[in-house]
């Protein structure tokens, strides 16, 4: 069985998919950018900012679910260049109290409305 999860406190879908979705005991979320929860476009900030901006949205969402970034075993960041790894990561494990979860970090050549960073997380309860 699947249950919608979606929260006023991130980003509104710009697409047909939604913010997560939990089947059984695992919790599958949908890539977040830095958009401005009210008007949907993109934040101009810096490559930390953005980054922090998405992980306190992917916060949101696991909290809907009654979850934590403890929860986590899976994220997929997507970087528009690779020079900002470093940046990334230091905004990144801010947010794990406990162990990391497995990772696979990727270049893409243009994310959606030309963003810096967007992540993807899984976790289980």
């Amino acid at each position: 069985m699947k249950k919608i999860i979606n929260t006023p406190k991130a980003p509104t879908p710009i697409g047909p998919y939604n913010q997560a979705i939990l089947a059984g005991d695992t919790l599958y979320m949908s890539g977040q950018i830095a958009l401005d929860l009210e008007t949907n476009k993109l934040m101009k900030l810096s490559v930390k900012d953005e980054t922090k901006q998405v992980m306190d949205y992917l916060g949101a969402i696991l909290n809907e679910a009654g979850m934590s970034f403890d929860n986590v075993v899976k994220t997929s960041i997507f970087l528009s260049d690779m020079n900002n790894f470093v940046q990334v990561n230091e905004v990144y494990s801010s947010y794990f109290t406990k162990d990391f979860p497995a990772r696979a970090t990727i270049e893409a050549k243009r994310l959606p409305k030309d963003a810096n960073v967007e992540i993807s997380m899984e976790a289980v309860k």
